[in-house]
């Protein structure tokens, strides 16, 4: 994540709504991933995320990391899981996305910040209904493959990010919108399926 006034402000929000999904989708993979990135000096990261950096967040959030990596593929537990990260994932892109652009005015950082929070929430609420789908299935193939590839895909595309903007921009644009397609027939299924048991309880 570049210095923030040396690059244009397109560039920048594409590369923040890339990280806040990555965020939204795996916080700890992301902040490892970042704080790695930046240790190594492959990533010059802004002023106000230099913390990332430190090896004490960087070990932190690969411990965490290594936490999600197992509790996330647990049928039935990964639902509590990711419920209690609703109060982590969303805040904690928020205050990334409001660090990052510290040095930018106090209108674009505003702006900067809901976006974080936004994006990370739809890729939240889209991972969210994804196991609500995947976790009545009897086996547990289907969850542990998606919970890899969330993981996976947190951290391509915050690699992505670091190095072209844009197209993580646009790849997690489309993410955004697939996720709330796909957020909307989870919820048109869920009411078909209420309103047919409502319906099959009256008749009896």
């Amino acid at each position: 994540m570049p210095d923030a006034l040396k690059i244009p402000p397109g560039e920048l929000f594409a590369l923040l709504t890339a990280i806040g999904f990555a965020a939204g989708l795996n916080l700890y993979a992301t902040v490892a991933a970042l704080g790695l990135l930046a240790r190594f000096g492959h990533l010059p990261l802004p002023p106000g995320l230099h913390l990332l950096e430190s090896w004490a967040v960087i070990a932190a959030s690969t411990a965490l990391f290594c936490i999600e990596f197992f509790a996330d593929k647990v049928p039935a537990f990964d639902l509590i899981w990711n419920a209690l990260h609703t109060f982590i994932r969303v805040p904690v892109a928020a205050i990334l996305a409001y660090r990052a652009t510290s040095q930018l005015s106090l209108e674009h950082q505003l702006l900067a910040t809901l976006l974080g929070a936004a994006v990370a929430l739809i890729a939240h609420g889209g991972k969210t209904a994804a196991r609500v789908a995947v976790t009545p299935s009897p086996e547990p193939l289907s969850n542990f493959t998606l919970s890899v590839g969330e993981d996976v895909l947190a951290i391509g595309l915050t690699w992505l990010a670091t190095r072209h903007p844009y197209l993580a921009g646009i790849l997690a644009a489309g993410l955004i919108l697939t996720v709330l397609f796909t957020i909307r027939l989870v919820i048109s299924a869920l009411r078909s399926l209420f309103v047919g048991a409502r319906h099959e309880l009256a008749a009896h």
